[in-house]
């Protein structure tokens, strides 16, 4: 006869589950003592709040396509999980929460942390179950791995702390540990539809997203023989190098110039793993393919004329072979050039050399320290643009959220990344306020030795939203932070901390940081600087107009902003 919850971490370990994110607490103390006994094979990751243990599994199922596992006690444990799991969700991460209970004949009596979490899990999981006995627990735990991999999703495994010490035959684990993924193929009728519309276009334009990775080889081939530019979706970036030649860069609110022309003159979308939202960055009028495994996903944000239900390797592989080779490459040489005088316009504000520091600065800075197939996490808010737009990547990847876009992510999407893969570099570029929100848990990557390179740019305000401020005519409020010695926080956590003030200092910071085989912040004072959008609509520029004017006559001033830098934003 065994515990329950050796059953339970017996069955993860042999899902292929090496560590779980959590903190413990009285309703999971007894599978605390059961992951304790086979820490060697799977490891209790503590950290210091349920929020950035769920962004941790997010950002490991992210990142790795394995299942990120989680867990918590009840009540607010649980609640804590749910910014994590959302995030998750919105991004297509697999990803098991165990949370405790109260104990089971408490379960309804209004017990002390007691809440009712099969309903508040229900809209953010896929499969939602709570253990009612002992013996239901390896079924349910098999069911609720295979309906995370099938959907890519969340699943919720709720466990009142006694049936974690209730015994049974192990015969009860009797189920197979295995996900089988299926194969889809496009319906041939479609195929030969789509190779038509294809065919017939002259200016045909790719817009690829994450869906698109694994994919790669396929997508530069297809792109070359219809002699189509290539546009990424944020989530994609490091799918092709940004400085390829098929590559327009991102599209949308924080995209490139050159993206949001190509795509606005283009005759033929072919979309790639993508649910691309953002309806006004699009064509009207334009015939549009879409490729996706997931046929729900067809149509859902922009009007589609041929849906392709399948996988996108196999897809454009048949595309390649039966569509035949467009020789009039005018419309890609065309944005090809606008695209390399957009690059210089990039380089000459990453070498600028003066001060006060601004954030192209120090993303060349780090482009002279970032390895090979390094990971970035990157956080949400301006620290995002920056990246996207001034961080070229070849063989890099980039972490993030995506569609929750929750402010905080980067350090969690770091912890992860240096935990699934412990021999490449890891580095995190966030911003103070994004930071500020989880920077308990950088003594988290201390305690576990986890070498992460945090690049925090320090404008000592929530940059992105003062910048939506101006874009709708309002005066900043709310946005602003008093000064933090991020720093010396480093280093009472045990970390290593480097304060950056000056042009001089930037690079010697960077290089002694990532010398160290410790964790550490790179806490750099940038310029308030907000990022010109791939597009700007009259809207925006009339209201910042309005910004501009309101603050001259609050302050009687306007050089906050120079007016030079006004004049830029809306260009």
């Amino acid at each position: 006869m065994k515990r329950t919850g050796e059953i339970l971490t017996q069955q993860l370990i042999d899902w292929g589950v090496d560590h779980i994110y959590g903190m413990p607490g009285d309703s999971i103390n007894e599978f605390v003592n059961d992951l304790r006994n086979r820490s060697e094979e799977l490891s209790f990751i503590q950290v210091r709040h349920e929020e950035v243990g769920a962004l941790s599994a997010a950002a490991y199922g992210k990142v790795t396509g394995k299942l990120g596992v989680c867990m918590s006690i009840a009540g607010p444990g649980g609640i804590h999980l749910l910014n994590g799991l959302y995030d998750a969700k919105m991004d297509g991460a697999p990803v098991l929460a165990i949370v405790g209970q109260v104990n089971s004949d408490e379960v309804g009596t209004g017990a002390f942390q007691e809440v009712n979490l099969e309903r508040m899990f229900d809209d953010v999981a896929v499969y939602n179950k709570r253990v009612q006995r002992a013996d239901q627990l390896p079924d349910l735990l098999n069911k609720a791995v295979r309906e995370a991999y099938a959907h890519k999703g969340v699943s919720v495994l709720i466990v009142p702390d006694d049936v974690f010490a209730v015994k049974q035959k192990p015969e009860a684990t009797l189920t197979s540990s295995q996900y089988v993924k299926p194969e889809i193929f496009p319906a041939e009728q479609s195929l030969v539809q789509a190779r038509q519309a294809i065919e017939e276009a002259e200016k045909p334009i790719i817009l690829a997203g994450q869906g698109a990775f694994g994919a790669q080889e396929e997508l530069v081939s297809f792109a070359e023989r219809i002699k189509s530019p290539v546009i990424l979706s944020l989530l994609a970036k490091g799918l092709l190098p940004d400085h390829h030649p098929l590559n327009l860069g991102h599209h949308g609110q924080i995209g490139t110039k050159p993206a949001y022309h190509a795509m606005m003159e283009a005759d033929l979308v072919i979309m790639i793993g993508t649910s691309f939202p953002y309806r006004d960055f699009m064509p009207k009028d334009t015939k549009a393919i879409q490729i996706d495994h997931n046929p729900a996903r067809i149509g859902n944000h922009y009007p589609v004329s041929i849906g392709l239900a399948g996988d996108a390797k196999q897809t454009l592989q048949w595309l390649t072979n039966h569509v035949v080779e467009n020789e009039n490459d005018d419309y890609l040489q065309k944005y090809q050039k606008h695209m390399k005088n957009w690059h210089i316009g990039l380089q000459e504000q990453k070498r600028d050399d003066s001060s006060p520091l601004h954030a192209p600065q120090v993303m060349y800075a780090l482009e002279n320290v970032m390895e090979d197939r390094a990971i970035v996490s990157t956080d949400v808010g301006n620290s995002t643009v920056w990246v996207s737009r001034f961080l070229p990547m070849t063989t890099q990847r980039m972490l993030i959220s995506g569609w929750l876009a929750t402010m905080g992510c980067g350090l969690p999407g770091a912890i992860a990344a240096q935990k699934a893969y412990p021999d490449q570099q890891v580095i995190a570029v966030v911003g103070d306020g994004g930071f500020s929100m989880v920077m308990h848990d950088f003594a988290t990557a201390v305690k576990y030795d986890l070498p992460i390179k945090i690049i925090l740019l320090n404008n000592s305000k929530i940059g992105m939203i003062q910048f939506e401020q101006e874009a709708m005519g309002h005066l900043h409020y709310g946005t602003d932070f008093g000064g933090v010695d991020f720093a010396k926080f480093a280093e009472s956590c045990g970390g290593e901390g480097y304060a950056v003030n000056r042009y001089e200092e930037l690079n010697d910071a960077m290089q002694q940081a990532f010398l160290s085989k410790k964790p550490a912040i790179i806490d750099v004072a940038v310029e308030d600087q907000a990022p010109l959008p791939g597009k700007v609509s009259y809207t925006q520029a009339i209201n910042y107009s309005k910004y501009l004017i309101k603050e001259f006559f609050e302050t009687g001033e306007i050089g906050k902003p120079p007016i030079l830098k006004g004049i830029q934003r809306v260009l």
